[in-house]
């Protein structure tokens, strides 16, 4: 008979697994003490003014501060960091910032509105994954003053974008670090310098990250923590098992197996709570290369569609904690979404018919066709799915081979080779559509920007739609075109969405000040607490 460790076996094994990784001792308190977080990636890049993901951002936040963060309850949801206030001209042409004084870098410099400019101008608008869309017609900077930005645009930029955008597209970084040399071979990218309640301490690959409390922090007597901790657990049951052994306190971004919450949220002393994710909605997203002559079909692509039963995708693979989603845009984002678009009920029948007018019948051996199948490897709901998505297609004869990568392979195959056929990603909407989602459709998009359109999908008319709400500052009028967005996506399928998801994080009672913002798991935790 095989051995099957006990739990004690394995929490003793977790145990043993974080005293390995030489962590000076520290002594709890009400104010000060370490937090431990599970981490279940490594981000080869820690800049998020390059790299604008979640993944970066779960470490680099605490670090590196933007312009706002969002905010429950502040005016326009955002509460100022690096800004205090922000002002849009009439005709869309500008928005002035005033910055924060008496602002310090961690290295001792001075915050000015120079770092403001650099990153915007030679980082934000060339380099970042999200910002190259949002500030595509931001044309200078101007800095009156060490403590002013004027932001200049080339054509009409709508205020309401600007305000959406900043908490995930202006993290500002120092320019005297950045500006010698190219910013992409800066050592600070892995180890950022910022303006943050806390200091990047250490790395230890494959172990944790370190991050040490910032003594000269601008909102005095902020932080709370004395260190934070990113314990490198990319197996989900250890993060549970370090949990219920007391050697974590937090695993946020559903670290924590879905099928564990039931039972762990009736643990003492821990809780499961879904707050704090609001803004961070993720997708579940069929990417397509449309290079491929049977999916540049429509027809194809329909029958594509038809063929996922959303309800058996909620329900089995997400356990309930997610929705089926109808297009682009996800339901709790009320400002923009509209149900009115093309629907594609599960029905293989309609999509075997489909196949059959598109020209594919089916072959001796019943398939029609094959395909390559790419899911991305972050979450283990991707990966689930990629495994469903490739028994539906079997049904309605289309051969799919499963294809796993790690991420960095993944990331390269999908969005620089074009290796792929059907992959299966996970995009977040970040509260507007030009953030994060029109790039997922817009033609003309470099090589090489992760969660892109690099499908080779081109379609005029909606690049036009989308270039036109880029510029339209009415308010009423921006959101309207983007429900027509929202209806050319659904009508013409560059991708297919089938269910959008939040997060869950399971924390210790012992800890304070938490989910307290709709980007909590990715804000700076100036104010979070662990009591003794």
């Amino acid at each position: 008979m095989p051995f099957l460790p006990t739990r004690r076996v394995v929490l003793q094994g977790i145990a043993l697994l974080l005293a390995s990784t030489a962590l000076p001792r520290l002594s709890w308190a009400a104010e000060g003490g370490r937090l431990t977080v599970a981490a279940d990636s490594e981000p080869r890049n820690l800049n998020p003014a390059i790299v604008a993901s979640n993944g970066v951002f779960f470490v680099a936040s605490k670090v590196v501060e933007a312009l706002a963060e969002a905010d429950y309850s502040a005016p326009d949801g955002l509460r100022p960091l690096l800004a205090t206030g922000w002002e849009g001209s009439d005709d869309g042409l500008t928005v002035t910032f005033r910055l924060r004084e008496g602002v310090k870098w961690h290295d001792g410099a001075p915050f000015t509105s120079a770092d403001v400019a650099f990153s915007a101008m030679q980082i934000w608008k060339p380099l970042q994954n999200l910002g190259r869309s949002v500030f595509a017609n931001l044309a200078a900077v101007d800095t009156p003053d060490a403590h002013t930005a004027i932001f200049r645009f080339s054509a009409p930029t709508p205020l309401q974008l600007i305000r959406n955008a900043l908490p995930v597209v202006s993290s500002v970084v120092p320019r005297h670090i950045y500006e010698d040399g190219p910013i992409p071979d800066n050592t600070a990218n892995v180890r950022p310098v910022g303006t943050g309640p806390f200091v990047f301490a250490d790395h230890r690959p494959g172990q944790y990250y370190l991050l040490r409390k910032n003594p000269d922090y601008w909102d005095r007597g902020k932080p709370l923590l004395d260190e934070i901790v990113f314990q490198v657990l990319p197996d989900r049951a250890s993060a549970a098992a370090a949990l219920e052994a007391g050697d974590i306190q937090l695993a946020a971004f559903s670290a924590v197996p879905l099928a564990d919450l039931s039972r762990i949220g009736k643990v003492p002393g821990l809780r499961v709570i879904t707050q704090g994710y609001e803004a961070l909605t993720y997708q579940l997203v069929v990417e397509i290369n449309h290079r491929r002559k049977e999916l540049a079909d429509l027809r194809v692509r329909q029958a594509i569609a038809h063929a996922i039963d959303k309800s058996f995708v909620v329900n089995t693979i997400f356990l309930g904690y997610a929705t089926a989603a109808t297009g682009p845009v996800p339901q709790n984002a009320t400002e923009f979404y509209t149900p009115d678009v093309p629907a594609y009920d599960f029905d293989p029948a309609r999509a075997e018919a489909l196949l059959d007018e598109a020209g594919y019948p089916r072959a001796a051996d019943g398939a029609r066709f094959s395909l390559n199948l790419l899911p991305a490897p972050y979450f283990n709901e991707t990966r689930q799915f990629g495994d469903y998505l490739r028994q539906a297609l079997a049904v309605v004869g289309i051969a799919a081979r499963v294809v796993n990568n790690d991420s960095a392979a993944h990331q390269k195959a999908v969005y620089t080779d074009h290796a792929f056929d059907l992959a299966i990603a996970p995009p977040v909407f970040r509260g507007d559509p030009a953030i994060s989602t029109t790039i997922l459709v817009r033609s003309g998009v470099p090589d090489g920007v992760p969660f892109s359109n690099q499908g080779g999908y081109a379609n005029p008319s909606l690049d036009a739609l989308i270039d036109e709400a880029a510029v339209t500052l009415d308010t009423a009028k921006r959101v309207a075109l983007y429900k027509a967005f929202q209806r050319d996506v659904a009508a013409d399928l560059p991708l297919i969405n089938v269910a959008e998801w939040s997060f869950t994080s399971v924390a210790s009672d012992r800890l304070e000040n938490i989910a307290n913002t709709p980007r909590w798991a990715v804000s700076g935790w100036a104010d979070t607490a662990l009591m003794p």
